[in-house]
């Protein structure tokens, strides 16, 4: 992934690009499995000697939902323990980056720390009026899933992020950058999974 950033970054720099608006990872993301590419990223586009913004994506309000799981009894199974994530849809984050697109001269220099509000699994659960209990061995049922080489690990990490406590830090941003209230993280949460219940 860095390789290609920076192939991108040097054809950019050659063709004459002024400005580079890069959707990098939430602050609070460090510790994600997937980090180091997106800050190696960062770094590289802050010493490119181009215009830059940098736009930390927060992980995305139908991710969250998507990684809850439907047990047959019709409980939902969550592997996130009782941590919260600053849920952020990715139609708010598309807002954001049209108004850097639009002027990005005005954002240079600028990192942008996109992140809805906390949402918990027990939240959704409550969205959905069903029981919530822990999904066991996440790890070997990531195994077991037809997934690309690469995302057991950066599931895995995201699950273990958010029951930690590492990614429910707010952020203004996605309210002041397209000067509007942001879309409710929980509401969209509770449709993905809801979306993903099978039918009894």
């Amino acid at each position: 992934m860095i390789a290609r950033h920076r192939a991108v970054l040097e054809a950019a720099m050659r063709d004459g690009v002024e400005h580079v608006v890069y959707t990098s990872l939430t602050s609070a993301g460090d510790h994600l499995a997937h980090a180091v590419a997106h800050r190696a990223t960062e770094r590289l586009i802050q010493q490119s000697g181009l215009g830059w913004t940098i736009m930390r994506n927060g992980l995305y309000a139908e991710l969250f939902g998507a990684l809850l799981a439907w047990a047959s009894d019709g409980e939902l199974e969550s592997p996130f323990g009782d941590g919260a994530l600053a849920a952020v849809t990715r139609a708010d984050l598309a807002a954001a980056a049209a108004v850097v697109a639009r002027d990005p001269a005005a954002h240079a220099g600028r990192i942008y720390d996109l992140v809805g509000e906390p949402v918990t699994a027990l939240d959704v659960a409550r969205g959905l009026d069903v029981s919530l209990r822990s999904l066991s061995e996440y790890r070997a049922r990531l195994s077991d899933a037809n997934l690309l080489a690469f995302q057991p690990s950066m599931l895995a990490s995201i699950a273990t992020n958010i029951r930690h406590g590492f990614l429910n830090e707010t952020s203004p941003d996605l309210r002041d950058l397209p000067g509007r209230r942001p879309a409710d993280g929980l509401e969209s949460v509770v449709r993905t999974a809801a979306s993903l219940r099978p039918a009894r």
